[in-house]
């Protein structure tokens, strides 16, 4: 009983987060110390990854999340794993990224398997979401220590790079103009009462007071020409405070806390601070995720506005998080790891398709915000799925789990976890809304039988009314209309080519050639809104035919209250050498209505 109470009571915190919450803004993985980068127009956050019911800071590989909107946030997988570095074994623990001259520079930590100590490394890649790769093939920094922890990365305006990093000592050096090197010696800064409300733990007086203590997850940047030293600090549990100076080896002068100690279920925190599209965001961890805690950290984000004088101020977590700053449009081809919130799924990626989304259950949900439905009349979804087995649906909903239906998409057993289908459902007709300019909130609501995975989820597109009379139909490949007109109601037969899937000789499925088995029909009384009524013939139907595939060209004729269907069928030919010579004419049932 004890069991099912808590299981009833994580689901409702769940909901009652997924329905207001934006932090955590990662639900489907346990992430940890947030490096925010602006590139291009895109705010990307770099993270650690903390595995499922850990006991210890178990962390093999580093995540990147990016979104144009701040509450949006699409998952871009793991490019960057131990496996990545070949002097690598353990402890994937913070990072940061940076750009420079087109190229970018990811600086982790780890244990090194050469030192047995922790080590600074450092990968490149063409892109923010890589592929990255190790830049050097060695470490960049170490020498047995386990002080060389969580790496940050300035790069100054005169053009300097500068790398810092360090428990309890905070260290630096000046990297050299192609981010993989450094000129001089190891730096230390002075870790004085001054310079950060206390000294390190060797040089304390026994018995005396201090204001603060610096303690790991450096984050260095500047502002107004003063170098500022974000960090975690006090000891354990952590509160997130900064330091000031003149230049980045000092001398650094304590500047007060930013993040007071908070109940945000993490003894650590780590942060990372960035401006994007005329806001300034705070990033920091917590423990808040159901079964997280303090080595199961969460990705979390508020919004803020330093004072005149450049200083921060005070910052609260909050489970609110921050407002969206832009419109997310549907119409497009969006990848179904971009969410707001979730509930209940996870996030895998292989070679073909990249990222997608697993684990879904039923009530299982994805929930999307700002979402700028109304310039539109929303007409059809469209998903990209795969099924091992059952299969299930996925309910379009306004709003909330239960918000109005637009739409439920049938995902059949498509053979294969990994066995991809496109399919698509028509949408209902919006309840009204007082302008085009505003905003709804999303949920892709999972359903199906109760236990059981049922289908994993690569990609999603809604199209407009506007979109979609161009082709006329989007859930089959058709070809060859045929109109006829019954009454009010205009018939529209055509022949089907079939997709890769739907042809039965596997040796087929991958060449060229017109693989058509049947004949399909449609209905409209308005030249918009069509009805699908399935295949009216196939190949099957004509006893004489001399193959499996060709069912081509069709027009169908009324004459004495009967239909004649005329199609053209190929014989037994090689494909090079197949035309159209035969005839076949067969009389059809009465056309459905």
């Amino acid at each position: 009983m004890m069991k099912k109470r808590k299981t009833i009571l994580v689901a409702a915190l769940a909901m009652a987060l997924g329905s207001t919450a934006q932090n955590p803004f990662v639900q489907t993985w346990c992430t940890s110390d947030p490096a925010p980068m602006v590139h291009d127009g895109t705010m990307y956050v770099y993270t650690g990854h903390d595995e499922d019911n850990a006991d210890f800071f178990w962390m093999q590989e580093w995540r990147v999340y990016s979104t144009k909107d701040m509450v949006n946030w699409q998952d871009h997988g793991s490019p960057l794993a131990l496996e990545s570095f070949s002097w690598a074994d353990d402890r994937a623990w913070a990072s940061q990224c940076v750009e420079r001259d087109g190229k970018f520079f990811w600086y982790i930590c780890a244990h090194s398997k050469i030192s047995n100590g922790m080590a600074i490394g450092v990968a490149v890649g063409d892109s923010p979401t890589g592929p990255f790769r190790d830049a050097i093939g060695k470490p960049l920094f170490e020498n047995g220590s386990w002080d060389h922890i969580d790496p940050t990365v300035l790069i100054d305006d005169d053009g300097q790079a500068w790398l810092m990093w360090g428990n309890p000592q905070c260290y630096y050096l000046k990297l050299n103009r192609d981010m993989i090197s450094y000129s001089g010696e190891l730096g230390r800064l002075d870790m004085t009462e001054e310079a950060f409300g206390g000294p390190i733990m060797s040089k304390r007086e026994k018995g005396k007071q201090y204001k603060d203590s610096y303690v790991e997850g450096p984050w260095l940047t500047k502002r107004n020409g003063t170098y500022q030293l974000l960090y975690a600090a006090g000891g354990v549990p952590e509160h997130i405070s900064y330091s000031t100076a003149p230049s980045p080896t000092g001398p650094w002068k304590y500047a007060g806390e930013i993040m007071p100690l908070c109940d945000t279920k993490s003894f650590t925190n780590h942060c990372g601070v960035a401006d994007y599209k005329g806001h300034s965001y705070f990033f920091y961890h917590t423990g808040k995720l159901p079964n997280g805690g303090g080595f199961g950290r969460s990705v979390a984000v508020e919004e803020f506005k330093y004072n005149a004088d450049g200083s921060f101020p005070t910052i609260m977590p909050t489970d609110e998080g921050v407002k969206p700053i832009a419109k997310f449009d549907p119409y497009r081809k969006v990848e179904a790891e971009t969410m707001a919130f979730s509930k209940g799924v996870k996030t895998e990626q292989n070679d073909e398709v990249g990222v997608y989304v697993t684990d879904i259950h039923n009530g299982d949900y994805i929930k999307l915000q700002a979402v700028h439905l109304c310039y539109k009349t929303p007409r059809t979804f469209t998903a990209r799925v795969a099924s091992g087995l059952r299969g299930g649906q996925i309910e379009i909903r306004l709003d909330s789990v239960g918000g109005q239906l637009l739409g439920t998409l049938d995902v059949p057993g498509t053979g294969g976890w990994e066995k991809w289908q496109t399919i698509t459902t028509d949408l209902a007709a919006l309840d009204s809304y007082p302008s085009r300019l505003h905003t709804r909130d999303l949920y892709l609501v999972f359903k199906g039988r109760k236990g059981p995975k049922l289908f994993n989820f690569d990609w999603w597109e809604m199209r407009g009314l506007e979109q979609v009379n161009m082709p006329l139909f989007q859930t089959k490949y058709t070809a060859d209309p045929s109109p006829l007109v019954v009454g009010d109601t205009l018939f529209l037969y055509t022949s089907h080519d079939a997709s890769p899937e739907d042809i039965p000789d596997e040796n087929e499925k991958g060449s060229a050639g017109f693989f058509m088995y049947d004949w399909l029909l449609w209905s409209t009384t308005d030249m918009v809104n069509w009805t699908e009524h399935g295949a009216v013939a196939s190949l099957k139907d004509f006893p004489w035919r001399s193959r499996e595939n060709g069912a081509w060209a069709i027009q169908t004729v009324e004459r004495n209250g009967k239909y004649y269907g005329t199609t053209s069928i190929p014989p037994s030919l090689p494909m090079t050498m197949v035309r159209p010579i035969c005839t076949g004419a067969t009389p059809m049932s009465t056309i459905p209505s």
